[in-house]
């Protein structure tokens, strides 16, 4: 029998996570005690298995934080979160970059999608408060799982769209971004999140190349490795 490879702390995020949201929504929707003991032990194993992937906290941490966000029925169904990103391309060809506050690094302009507004509405939002860009949306380019890939500790959808320029000038919002700018391919700024991801695909996009929209391809199993990212022709 070949030797079976330890999990990675990757693994054991997703697997808790997974875990937790499952037992999250079982206490949100059960009023049956026997149930709800049931999902309760689920729980403290996501919270065991979270504090060995990587983190300095003890599992009674992840139980008390979990807990707080259960609600009772459609509320309190556990989903993972959604953020909207930009593409955005100048009439020069170049791609806007914001330098995040939080981290120093260079990435397209992204935050949470906002109650109240459609994914493209917010996109066109968070553009302009970021970078002082005004632009209009052309189409979505990537749906990414976050924590299957491995940039995000939390259940996260990355929703990204290919937007174009359309008024504005450069302005850093104060709080939120270090810097912003328009750069050439070729010419990225020091400290540009993982470029080999979703530079090249960026730049094609603002040159008017056809591009399919990018996707996590499905497991089997889908607790498995983290599998490969496909594309499909589908506007989903």
């Amino acid at each position: 029998m070949e030797p079976i490879d330890a999990p990675s702390e990757l693994d054991l995020l997703r697997w808790s996570e997974s875990l937790a949201a499952i037992a999250r929504t079982g206490l949100a929707f059960s009023q049956v005690l026997y149930e709800r003991e049931r999902f309760m032990e689920v729980l403290q194993v996501a919270a065991d298995i979270r504090a060995k992937a990587g983190t300095p906290y003890d599992s009674d941490v992840f139980v008390s934080a979990w807990m707080g966000s259960i609600e009772s029925g459609v509320i309190g169904y556990a989903t993972p979160k959604i953020t909207v990103g930009a593409v955005v391309g100048n009439d020069a060809g170049e791609l806007l970059l914001v330098q995040r506050s939080d981290s120093g690094h260079w990435l397209y302009p992204t935050g949470w999608a906002d109650v109240g507004y459609s994914a493209a509405e917010v996109v066109v939002k968070e553009v302009r408060e970021e970078t002082g860009i005004d632009c209009e949306v052309v189409r979505p380019i990537a749906i990414l799982d976050g924590l299957r890939l491995g940039f995000t500790e939390i259940p996260l959808y990355s929703l990204v769209f290919h937007c174009e320029m359309t008024g504005g000038s450069l302005a850093p919002h104060p709080m939120e971004v270090l810097d912003v700018g328009f750069f050439a391919e070729g010419n990225l700024p020091e400290g540009t999140i993982i470029p080999e991801r979703w530079v090249a695909e960026s730049f094609a996009a603002i040159r008017g190349e056809s591009l399919e929209v990018r996707f996590d391809k499905p497991r089997d199993p889908p607790w498995g490795d983290t599998g490969e990212i496909n594309t499909t022709e589908s506007d989903v």
